[in-house]
């Protein structure tokens, strides 16, 4: 049986915390951040946690997490 392939663009946009949460960063941070403010992308650096009806999803494709 081959091995499972890890879907690469997942593996880059999530990690794992140790108690087996999954951690993604928060969108729309890359551009037209003039009319943000500072408050709001201040907040947006911080990483959050997937939500439990996406986490499901997420696991399937990274199948070494």
């Amino acid at each position: 049986m081959q091995k499972m392939k890890t879907r690469r663009a997942a593996a880059k946009r999530f990690t794992l915390t140790g108690s087996g949460e999954i951690r993604r960063n928060k969108a729309y941070k890359s551009h037209i951040l003039e009319k943000k403010s500072p408050k709001r992308k201040r907040n947006l650096r911080k990483a959050a946690l997937v939500v439990a009806a996406d986490k499901k999803r997420a696991m399937k494709c990274l199948p070494y997490a």
